[in-house]
């Protein structure tokens, strides 16, 4: 910053100023307040790096999205975070931004556009395209801005978010903090590019190498970089060369991997002394610096003085409240069409009346998608609703985040529930979570959807159920109907709540018609169906094995032998009540499961009756599973890893002998 301007008001550069006076003032108290211990985890500093969060949110308003990283301080203070709300939270007190849930590296204040910072190097990538692609759904304006350190570019969420925003014009900044390290790895030993801003000329983007610690640099170019972006001209990149003075946490050894002399001569390049030194000003910025001083002062007095959360709220804003009275209805219909059939209908009534709602995936335009889940939904509602993506589940998962994050409601058509597993960070990490870290005040709307199961000489990479996995997962609805009425109206369910869903549809019932009510209705969660009144056993099924089952009651009925089978229709949440009723009436179970057995759905269920119903049993519980492998693709090897009808009547007969 050699020749300061001459016509920036001094408004503006006070505005500037007062900004990074902010961020560095509460950075130093932050860090004295961890050497006393009032920060109980990490406490990642932005010290030296003040003038990029300003530079750039001096042009956003609350509307725009900012998604950030774990050095994510000065992007909140930036964005209009109070200081008192920052150190109350790395404080751990129920006053923090995110209500004590998130400390240093989870920043949450969705009331003014900070949706939130993340310990996992990439998402806020993908998050950011996924404010755009809200942007671009709702039309509202808003721009996504995504800031992440040097790290994050040799991430495999950087190509996939670059990307992603380049072929749909996303209106998204990138804003790379190049500070030198990852960590404690150099950049330059990192990288085969030692450039970052050229490599937006690689997505077909504007791509911009700036000094990181000239405050009306990172301005001039973040403020063009804005104007295209709401202008719908598209993303750009913009690489900020800057270096943290600070160690890379707070109580962490420094100068193992760099020198004292290094950090040194750095401090000489603060973008605070050099805004003051060519600005001008004195007078004015040393009575900001004095109001900042009693600021950030009273700031850490509130954050010390305030309660600590209740430990009651701990398990709260897991997922939304859902208070509406939803009836059931009674599947008297003659109606009969297809499970696939149901699902598109239930998707396509949905979208016809919420114009929030979106689908992606990788041929589910034109196409219709590989099982004709979208059949001539793009006839009516265009590629904008109606998105065919790259092959990048990471990249457009991660987006889903952001989108839902925003306002809008994405459904992720996967195909294949094997493929979401190149997501699974993305859903567990972050789509699962931003609920229960944001202490409700974010909503996760999002649908993700794809095929399951054995039974087509798929092989191994395309006959996955994994259901049992996301089970495990706080914060994740799991979906598995076994009929097309059931699929219908569990499917309008998931576009109605506000809760992420995994809606898992067996590929080998996908045909399979049955009767589906006229009109709309819906199915909640956690509701399990009676399938087949019996006496004598209790048979737990999801999905195909629930057709199985069935196939081979009436001939055990005519042994004398009545079987009563339970579909759970969710693995999350589960339904143990009827399970229960059920045990309870018939003194024995039998669990029919398609996966393995091993840590698996199966387990969960023999768990839940041993220890709630176990006075009732009359035999010991009993698992019928999948075998412990990856699936084969000869015929001949693939239907013996898998329960089989002629297995399933056999292990019945043998519990009612026991």
């Amino acid at each position: 910053m050699a020749n300061l301007p001459t016509n920036l008001p001094d408004e503006l550069l006070g505005s500037l100023f007062r900004t990074m006076q902010i961020i560095r003032q509460t950075e130093e108290e932050l860090a004295r307040s961890h050497q006393r211990g009032l920060v109980h985890g990490a406490c990642h500093t932005y010290v030296g790096e003040e003038a990029i969060a300003t530079g750039v949110c001096a042009h956003l308003n609350h509307q725009d999205v900012v998604f950030s990283t774990h050095r994510g301080h000065g992007h909140a203070l930036a964005k209009g975070m109070p200081p008192k709300e920052l150190m109350a939270e790395l404080f751990g007190r129920s006053t923090g931004c995110s209500q004590g849930r998130g400390g240093s590296m989870h920043l949450f204040s969705p009331e003014i556009g900070m949706m939130g910072t993340s310990g996992i190097v990439g998402p806020c990538i993908l998050q950011a395209c996924g404010g755009g692609y809200s942007s671009k759904i709702l039309k509202n304006g808003t721009v996504g801005v995504a800031f992440f350190g040097d790290g994050a570019v040799n991430n495999g969420a950087f190509h996939e978010g670059l990307n992603m925003a380049s072929i749909w014009k996303l209106p998204v900044l990138f804003i790379c903090e190049n500070n030198q390290f990852a960590t404690e790895v150099p950049f330059a030993y990192a990288s085969g590019n030692p450039s970052v801003g050229n490599r937006g000329s690689a997505y077909g983007i504007p791509g911009y190498e700036i000094d990181g610690n000239d405050v009306l640099e990172v301005y001039r170019v973040a403020g063009e970089a804005v104007a295209r972006a709401r202008a719908g001209q598209g993303p750009t990149l913009i690489e900020c060369k800057t270096y943290r003075t600070r160690a890379h946490a707070e109580g962490m050894g420094d100068f193992t991997y760099r020198t004292k002399e290094d950090v040194e001569e750095w401090k000489k390049l603060c973008p605070i002394l050099r805004l003051r030194m060519n600005a001008n000003c004195d007078d004015a910025f040393d009575k900001i610096e004095k109001e900042v001083a009693e600021l950030v002062q009273e700031g850490r007095q509130f954050a010390e003085q305030s309660p600590v959360p209740a430990p009651e709220t701990a398990s709260r804003h897991v997922y939304s409240s859902d208070t509406r009275k939803i009836q059931e209805p009674a599947t008297t219909s003659t109606r009969q069409i297809s499970f696939g059939q149901a699902t598109l209908e239930a998707l396509s009534e949905e979208m016809a009346v919420n114009p929030a709602i979106w689908v992606m995936g990788e041929g589910i335009g034109k196409r219709g998608g590989n099982f004709v889940t979208t059949k001539g939904l793009y006839e009516l509602y265009g590629p904008e609703r109606l998105c065919d993506t790259p092959i990048c589940e990471r990249g457009f998962v991660g987006l889903a985040c952001g989108a839902g994050m925003t306002g809008t409601r994405p459904v992720i058509d996967f195909m294949f529930a094997d493929f979401v597993l190149d997501g699974f960070g993305e859903i567990v990490n972050q789509i699962a979570k931003m609920q229960y870290m944001s202490s409700g005040r974010l909503k996760m709307p999002v649908l993700l959807r794809g095929c399951i199961g054995i039974g087509h000489s798929a092989a191994t990479h395309h006959s996955g159920s994994y259901y049992g996995m996301y089970g495990q997962v706080p914060g994740l609805r799991v979906v598995v109907p076994s009929s097309a009425a059931d699929a219908k109206g569990l499917l309008k369910h998931a576009l109605r709540c506000d809760d992420p869903v995994l809606f898992l549809e067996h590929r080998e019932i996908l045909q399979t018609k049955g009767p589906v009510p006229d009109g709309d209705y819906e199915i909640p969660f956690g509701v399990g169906r009676i399938v087949r009144e019996g006496r004598h056993v209790t048979v737990v099924a999801l999905a195909r094995m629930v057709h199985l089952t069935l196939s081979v009651c009436d001939e055990l009925e005519k042994a004398g032998i009545s079987v009563e089978i339970i579909d759970p229709r969710t693995v999350s949440p589960l339904d143990t009540d009827i399970i229960l009723k059920s045990v309870a009436k018939t003194g024995r179970l039998l669990v029919v499961d398609e996966p393995p057995g091993q840590y698996g759905f199966s387990g969960e269920i023999a768990a839940r009756v041993a220890d709630a119903g176990f006075n009732d049993l009359d035999a010991p519980i009993r698992r019928l599973t999948g075998t412990f492998c990856p699936t084969p693709y000869s015929p001949s090897l693939e239907s013996v890893v898998v329960p089989q009808a002629s297995q399933i009547a056999q292990a019945i007969r043998d519990l009612v002998q026991e």
